[in-house]
């Protein structure tokens, strides 16, 4: 009667085992995020930049489609022409938002970027995306971003102090970390819907920063950072691996 015990717990064994492993060999492999990314402007060496954006979502083993929009030049007064679509947001799972056009005013443009965000489209915001349209009356691009911010402190080494320790975006990123070499943007005002989840402290000042948020712009979430001027940032494997776990967070996925 053991012995029977005994085969029949084998064979129940090797039924689970088979069926885990043909569970496992039916996951779906991961699909792949649909990511728009608006380039260019002044001030910044952008297709360093979106290479580097490009082989550290690969290197982080998320897959990835890229459709990169590189218009306007280097000045900073521009309109691209890719948002002249009323459908442009239309295929894309998340908006990575690195441009430099502070004087850029005109709102009707600027409502046709905005407009998809907040009806869903989400964003990830880097560093002068903060000063894009910095000139225009309107708030509704400051309102996407989630901070206002129109000048920014010399470049320096800033230490990043985490204040949101469990925020799935900063878990893996080490407290004190210091960004080597970049702009400590000055923000004049963190929206309501806005959350930081990182600050720096002014060495002209003293006064501390939101320097990593996180956003809600109507039905979009939107994570944000005001780093990544200098190439030296992006080759920091720790804030490219901020950007990705930002954007994997904004996407909900």
């Amino acid at each position: 009667m053991l012995r029977r015990h005994f085969t029949l717990a084998l064979c129940a064994l090797s039924l689970a085992c088979a069926l885990s492993a043909s569970t496992h060999a039916a996951d779906p492999e991961p699909k792949p995020l649909n990511i728009l990314l608006i380039t260019s402007g002044c001030c910044h060496d952008y297709d360093f930049q979106t290479k580097s954006l490009q082989l550290a979502f690969e290197k982080a083993g998320v897959p990835a489609n890229w459709t990169v929009v590189n218009e306007g030049g280097t000045g900073t007064d521009a309109e691209i022409d890719f948002y002249g679509e009323t459908d442009w947001a239309k295929g894309f799972d998340v908006c990575i938002h690195n441009e430099c056009f502070a004087s850029t005013t005109d709102a009707e443009y600027i409502r046709s970027i905005t407009g998809p965000h907040f009806n869903g489209l989400p964003a990830v915001v880097i560093h002068c995306a903060m000063h894009t349209y910095r000139d225009a009356k309107i708030d509704d691009w400051r309102k996407l971003l989630g901070v206002t911010s129109k000048r920014h402190d010399h470049q320096s080494s800033y230490k990043v102090d985490v204040v949101a320790t469990d925020h799935p975006i900063m878990k893996s990123f080490p407290d004190g970390h210091v960004i080597e070499l970049d702009e400590l943007y000055v923000i004049e005002k963190l929206w309501p819907s806005a959350t930081s989840l990182a600050t720096s402290t002014s060495e002209k000042t003293n006064k501390k920063h939101p320097v990593i948020w996180t956003n809600q712009f109507g039905k979009a979430r939107v994570f944000g950072t005001t780093y990544g001027h200098s190439n030296k940032t992006f080759e920091d494997p720790v804030f490219l691996n901020l950007i990705v776990n930002g954007t994997v967070w904004a996407t909900s996925k």
